[in-house]
C-alpha cells in the first residue's frame, strides 16, 4: 500500500505545474494559511532581491533548501552563482530544471551533495516549517554550511512559534495528508538557533517579507 505524502500527493504538485492556486495550509482547527503559489512560480522581485545580493556578495555555492518551483535557483544562476535547490515534489524540481537550473527531488534530511561546504543556505518562503521541527531543521541547516556559511532565513512577520498539524488544501477544498508544520518570527527562531550553534549576522526587512543572517557561533 502506498501512502500518500504532503506536497507530492495533494493540491501542491498540480500548482506547481499549473503556476496558479488559490492554496492554503489548513489546520486542524480550521484555520487557513495562505501559501503564495502564484508569487513562488513567477519570476525573481521585490524582498526575493534582497536575498539574492547577499548570495551574489561572495558568490559562494548556494543550497535552497525546499527550492519550489526554483525561481530564486534559477536567478542565482543567471547571476553567475552556483545553486543547487532541494525539494521532495517532483513537479518542484522539473520546474526549477526547466527554468535552467539545478534541483534534485530529496527531503533536506536526505543525504545532500557537499554536506558542510555550501558558503550558503536558504530557508525562504516559510521553509522554516519544514518537518515541523525548527530545531531539527537548523541543526541539520548547520550541518550543511561550511565553517564560514550562511543561513539565510525568512520568518514570520509578528511573533510566533507555532507548531499544527495541516493539509495542503485546493481551490476546489481537495485536502492532502496531514503533517506537522512549524511558524517562527524573529525571537523565536534566534531562540532556538542559538541552541544549535547559529548566532544573528544580520536582520532586514523587504516589502513586508522579514529575514534573518545566521552564521556558525
Amino acid at each position: 500500500m502506498t501512502v500518500a505524502a504532503p506536497w507530492v500527493d495533494d493540491p501542491f504538485a498540480e500548482a506547481v505545474r499549473t503556476g496558479y492556486g488559490p492554496l492554503w495550509l489548513r489546520r486542524e482547527d480550521g484555520r487557513r494559511l495562505h501559501l503564495d503559489i502564484e508569487r513562488w512560480c513567477a519570476p525573481a522581485a521585490g524582498a526575493d532581491h534582497s536575498l539574492l545580493r547577499r548570495c551574489a556578495r561572495t558568490a559562494a555555492p548556494v543550497l535552497d533548501l525546499g527550492c519550489g518551483p526554483g525561481r530564486l535557483v534559477a536567478e542565482l544562476l543567471a547571476l553567475g552563482v552556483p545553486a543547487l535547490g532541494v525539494d521532495v515534489t517532483r513537479a518542484a524540481v522539473a520546474r526549477t530544471v526547466g527554468l535552467g537550473g539545478a534541483a534534485l527531488c530529496r527531503s533536506v534530511f536526505d543525504r545532500l551533495p557537499a554536506e558542510g561546504r555550501w558558503g550558503t543556505a536558504l530557508l525562504a518562503d516559510g521553509n522554516l516549517g519544514i518537518g515541523g521541527d525548527p530545531d531539527a531543521l537548523l541543526r541539520r541547516s548547520t550541518e550543511l554550511l561550511a565553517p564560514d556559511g550562511l543561513l539565510l532565513v525568512e520568518v514570520e512577520p509578528e511573533e510566533v512559534d507555532e507548531r499544527a498539524v495541516v493539509r495542503v488544501e485546493g481551490p476546489d477544498g481537495r485536502l492532502g495528508p496531514a503533517f506537522p508544520w512549524a511558524r517562527l518570527g524573529t525571537a523565536a527562531t534566534l531562540r532556538r538557533s542559538r541552541a544549535v550553534g547559529l548566532v544573528e549576522a544580520e536582520r532586514w526587512t523587504s516589502h513586508g517579507r522579514r529575514f534573518l543572517a545566521l552564521r556558525k557561533d
